[in-house]
């Protein structure tokens, strides 16, 4: 007995003492992987679990005969495609696939759809074609490389699409038969590492219209024969840069619809004639946001577009044949997306999310006119796990001033009470990302178990508030979104109702470089960071990233190849900074993450252990960029509250 003791006690010295040890174990089957993570005690579990169970019902389709609508919802792990045939109707599942459903889309006069899907989370989606009468569903892409941007021409022969096949990095667009899959052909290869997309079929189905994303301020509209094989510019390039997006061809084939920053701040919808000399001409120049989707009917005679008010989205009906436009009046107010006309054209479908509510899916009825509408109707109530939505809280906007006295927008969400409360702030990703006053289930947890305010800033480099505030955070200028956040830190201590000294930080993707690098220059300030999937060295992620999306990311972070960027990007980065971080750190990471490869945070959590830094790790070995699985999302949400209760509160 006295051995056994000693030999224990003698095991329990080695496991304090030594960095290198890590308790580690596994759940969910042993896909979910957690290193140095104290078991989660029943309490949280139980507390968080009606919050575990929001749903929601976001827009995908109609059905052929435009009496019904496909939406993608989930019932059991992961979303999948439901059919509702009514206002408040049932969702009827019609996949029951171990992974989430990514795009989809009806084939024109016809029931069947075309979506895509990939595993694990590893992005290198497959196309399949399902028939929604019996389920069935074969893949038609190689199932090895990386596929998606579905366009049908009209009568629904062919396809176009974006691929990787050629050699697994570039962005081509390919043409099929989807009844024939083996008719599958390159109709563009990229001609560098741009992304490349197609939006439109001509009439006639020989001519595409065609995007090519440079950077998010420098993308460009061509028009590419599929008998030849000719590109021809449209709008974009040349010495000044502007963003232009393609949305199609219009009535007649003469021109065609796109949106445009050309010569101002804000994307603006423009029509453009196919005349080799021809500029856009600006529609919406009265319009001082930016237009951020738009749907067109399939006579092409009508359309509706939504503009990002400062976060919010406004609703527009636009009679493309005279080209005036007015807004619809009386939709909730949130964010708007997934816009679709019903095959008559006399009704439109979109996605309606507000701070209180979950996305669901409405129906506006529409008249004669192009622009004449009945009412909005709500085709999805989705559950809000038994919870009571009044209780929910909505967000505040504000400004702050930053170091160079610009002011940042950003939404603060503040408990019931006089506080003063601890603070969460959450980081947007992209880096072009912008936090708008979306649902968030996870945000109402926080303000609602933790007792804290939760801010969103939209530092520079976010979308929504123009071109010049996008171009701030570019090449040389990175950290000055950083300082951004040590402005916040600021803001926050003149804040009678929040508390200073307890405020945390988390943030995805690059929303995981800024919590790093907020750890790097504010760990004085912090309690807690939650880095999730985020850059900890630009250079080894832009060396590992997928082949595919590299060069789109030298556009944005820097050129690693270049001595100075190189030198710079070294200098910022987290990793090289670690020895500066000294406050509690939570690491999450999918081990097929395709977008920042499962190394970027391998190597910082083996960086903080090296110097006894406290670190909670966690990897889930079936996902990829970001947890879509409930019981990986479930675990990860009541570790983070375990983590903030420990350290931040």
């Amino acid at each position: 007995m006295h051995r056994t003791i000693t030999a224990a006690g003698i095991l329990l010295v080695f496991v304090t003492l030594s960095a290198t040890a890590v308790e580690r174990r596994t759940l969910n089957d042993g896909q979910l992987v957690l290193e140095d993570i104290p078991e989660i005690p029943r309490e949280i579990a139980d507390n968080l679990l009606r919050y575990q169970n929001v749903r929601s019902a976001g827009v995908l389709d109609w059905t052929e005969d435009g009496r019904s609508l496909y939406v993608s919802t989930r019932f059991g792990d992961v979303p999948q495609l439901h059919r509702v045939d009514a206002p408040a109707g049932a969702r009827t599942q019609l996949t029951f696939f171990s992974e989430p459903l990514g795009g989809m889309s009806r084939r024109p006069d016809a029931a069947t759809l075309v979506f895509a899907m990939d595993a694990g989370g590893s992005e290198f989606s497959q196309l399949f074609l399902l028939d929604p009468a019996n389920g069935e569903s074969r893949m038609i892409t190689d199932g090895k490389s990386r596929n998606g941007g579905v366009t049908w021409n009209r009568d629904g022969s062919q396809l176009a699409f974006v691929s990787t096949r050629r050699n697994g990095a570039s962005n081509d667009i390919w043409v099929m038969d989807p009844d024939h899959p083996d008719t599958a052909r390159i109709a563009l290869e990229s001609p560098d590492g741009t992304a490349w997309g197609a939006t439109d079929f001509s009439a006639d189905g020989t001519q595409l219209l065609v995007g090519n994303y440079v950077s998010i301020n420098d993308s460009r509209v061509h028009l590419l024969d599929l008998t030849t094989g000719e590109r021809r510019l449209l709008a974009g390039g040349g010495d000044a840069a502007s963003a232009n997006s393609p949305v199609a061809f219009d009535a007649e084939g003469k021109g065609f619809w796109l949106v445009t920053d050309a010569g101002s701040e804000h994307g603006r919808l423009a029509w453009q004639s196919l005349d080799p000399k021809a500029t856009a001409e600006v529609v919406t120049g009265d319009i001082e946001w930016s237009v951020e989707g738009m749907a067109i009917s399939d006579d092409r005679r009508r359309g509706a577009f939504t503009v990002n008010e400062d976060g919010f989205s406004r609703l527009y009906l636009i009679d493309l044949i005279c080209r005036r436009y007015q807004p619809v009046e009386g939709l909730p107010t949130g964010v708007a997306g997934g816009l679709v006309f019903s095959p008559d054209g006399r009704r439109l479908a979109m996605t309606l999310n507000t701070a209180k509510t979950p996305s669901d899916s409405f129906v506006l009825e529409l008249g004669e006119g192009a622009l004449e509408h009945g009412a909005l109707q709500r085709w999805t109530y989705s559950e809000v796990g038994g919870l009571d939505s009044s209780t929910f809280i909505e967000p505040a906007l504000v400004r702050y001033s930053s170091f160079d006295g610009r002011q940042i927008p950003a939404w603060v969400y503040r408990p019931i009470g006089t506080g003063p409360f601890p603070v969460i702030v959450s980081i947007h990703g992209g880096p072009e990302g912008q936090s708008r006053p979306t649902f968030s289930s996870t945000t109402q947890m926080w303000l609602q178990k933790l007792g804290a305010a939760v801010i969103f800033p939209n530092v520079r480099g976010s979308e929504g508030y123009g071109k010049s505030y996008l171009k701030l955070d570019n090449g040389m200028l990175r950290e000055d979104s950083v300082r951004d956040i040590g402005a916040l830190l600021e803001w926050i201590g003149t804040q009678p109702d929040l508390d200073a000294g307890r405020v945390g930080v988390i943030g995805g993707s690059y929303g995981g470089y800024m919590v790093l690098a907020s750890a790097v220059h504010y760990s004085d300030r912090l309690k807690a960071a939650v880095d999730i999937v985020g850059i900890s060295s630009f250079v080894t992620f832009l060396q590992n990233t997928q082949d595919y999306r590299r060069d789109l990311r030298r556009v944005e972070y820097g050129d690693e190849r270049d001595p100075a960027m190189r030198a710079h990007l070294e200098k910022i980065s987290p990793l090289n900074n670690v020895g500066k971080i000294t406050v509690p750190m939570f690491v999450v990471q999918g081990q097929n993450d395709p977008r920042v490869p499962v190394t970027e945070a391998e190597q910082i959590v083996a960086a903080l252990r090296g110097r006894d830094q406290a670190v909670w790790y966690m990897n889930a070995l079936n996902e990829g960029h970001g947890y879509r699985k409930k019981e990986n999302q479930d675990l990860y949400q009541q570790a983070v509250v375990l983590f903030f209760r420990q350290h931040l509160l």
